[in-house]
């Protein structure tokens, strides 16, 4: 059920009294997540504190830990602004003056603490969940961070770009071939602001940067029969549409094709997805045309690869330089983007080559121990779900080892979301019983537990699988 004219109502509300608040505060302290939807947001509070004259620091995190809290409950800035992090965990933070503005599911302890759930006092808490909108497709952290930031001064329009990376970086695209609910809001901005063209084009990662052979050939969801993983396949493929491979000594990459070129080839590669999977293969794109060519910023699903690389790889700062628009700040990504490849390269191949994935009746799961970095294990969990290695009708569940016990990530097909599954609630529930903690969304969510409960945590989370899904 999409958000009422009342929700709606409600949320510019509470825009408009924390955006009071950051305007008549001191001193602020940020806090955000390191994939490319914290990145993008934290880069948005950032930019809003700066043009609001405001004393700030930025932080970013790979989760809200003990420690996270402590900060959060001692820190000496008047306001602390969570972005892309803080709503499962209201219930730990003690203070006054926080501003949440996340998209993942909230914490139900906090929500019984309320008389009315948006009555509060020390903590404006800014969530799609709250207003009628379900986060984990129709709004992202940046999305909800930019919205503040327009209530803030509506000349911040010029930040609406970076909300579209994020929600890309979050796949919130991925369901509909293109951005829904309050994203279209945040689009319309990006595009009255020539800051964003949308494309009706193939959906397929690399159309800036990837040669246009491996364009084709690391195409993965959907695969193109005779074309995914096939290197001479795709040269033949070409050949015989008669489309060069290079200009020069240089490869055509997927931009550089003519429009009767890229017709030509579209018309074809559709044929062979098949209709069932047209509507994945071919959709909505998203250009920055104020970026600089072949940088990786110009396509929003390459933005958000380069800033998931940094923060991935404990850099995020270099990629808040970036969205800050320091482009000197591009070859230190490069060298994340180089590693982020690599590393997911290994990763997949780890995976088939060892045989890790192992299948029960109602989901499928790997064991990366410390093969795989914890930041990105969920990436990989997402990779082998839609590589074609898997069963698509029942979730994924990836372990890797962590500092602090063994990091979690679940995904799942959205049509199993329709049939009543909620990754967000299981991972909870599941970790909390083990004596971990979990939340997320319904499609993709994680935990962190003891690393002598995979077993058992397994055995739960299948039970509420079964319970859940129709």
């Amino acid at each position: 059920m999409p958000a009422t004219a009342g929700d709606l109502r409600r949320l510019q509300r509470d825009l408009d009294s924390a955006a009071r608040t950051l305007r008549g505060t001191g001193s602020i302290l940020i806090i955000s997540h390191i994939d490319a939807d914290g990145i993008s947001a934290g880069a948005i509070a950032d930019i809003t504190a700066e043009r609001l004259g405001k004393d700030h620091t930025v932080r970013f995190e790979k989760k809200i830990s003990e420690e996270t809290v402590e900060a959060i409950n001692s820190s000496e800035e008047d306001i602390v602004w969570i972005c892309d992090l803080g709503s499962g965990y209201l219930s730990e933070f003690q203070r006054d003056g926080i501003i949440v503005t996340d998209h993942h599911v909230p914490d139900p302890r906090w929500r019984r603490k309320q008389t009315v759930l948006d009555s509060f006092s020390g903590i404006a808490h800014l969530n799609p969940h709250s207003y009628g909108m379900d986060g984990s497709y129709e709004v992202c952290g940046a999305g909800m961070t930019y919205l503040l930031s327009k209530a803030v001064d509506p000349s911040n329009t010029d930040l609406a770009y970076l909300a579209v990376v994020g929600a890309v970086g979050d796949f919130q695209d991925s369901n509909h071939s293109g951005l829904t609910g309050m994203n279209r809001t945040i689009m319309a901005d990006a595009e009255a602001n020539g800051d964003l063209v949308v494309d009706m084009d193939l959906r397929f990662f690399g159309r800036e940067t990837r040669p246009i052979n491996q364009y084709l050939q690391f195409s993965s969801d959907p695969q193109i029969p005779g074309l995914s993983d096939n290197a001479a396949g795709c040269l033949q493929f070409l050949d015989s549409l008669g489309i060069r491979g290079k200009d020069g000594g240089r490869w055509r990459v997927w931009d550089d094709l003519t429009r009767e070129e890229r017709e030509r080839a579209t018309a074809s590669i559709l044929e062979l997805v098949g209709p069932e999977q047209e509507s994945r293969a071919f959709g909505e794109m998203y250009r920055f045309p104020n970026m600089p060519a072949r940088t990786g910023l110009r396509d929003a699903k390459e933005f958000a690869t380069v800033l998931n690389s940094c923060g991935r790889y404990d850099d995020a700062g270099t990629g808040l330089r970036i969205c800050r628009g320091d482009m000197t700040a591009l070859k230190d990504a490069e060298r994340n983007r180089a590693d982020h490849r690599k590393h997911i390269s290994s990763a997949m191949s780890y995976i088939r080559d060892n045989h890790l994935l192992r299948e029960r009746r109602f989901i499928q799961w790997f064991d990366a121990g410390s093969e795989i970095k914890e930041t990105v294990v969920g990436i990989v969990a997402g990779m082998v779900l839609s590589s074609g290695d898997c069963a698509r009708n029942i979730p994924i569940i990836a372990f890797a080892d962590s500092d602090d016990g063994v990091k979690v990530s679940a995904r799942a097909d959205r049509s199993l979301v329709d049939r009543g599954l909620d990754l967000s609630q299981i991972m909870k529930t599941a970790s909390e019983l083990v004596g971990g903690y979990g939340g997320g969304h319904t499609v993709a969510a994680g935990a962190t537990i003891p690393s002598d409960q995979k077993d058992r945590f397994l055995d739960i989370v299948e039970d509420l699988v079964s319970s859940q899904v129709e």
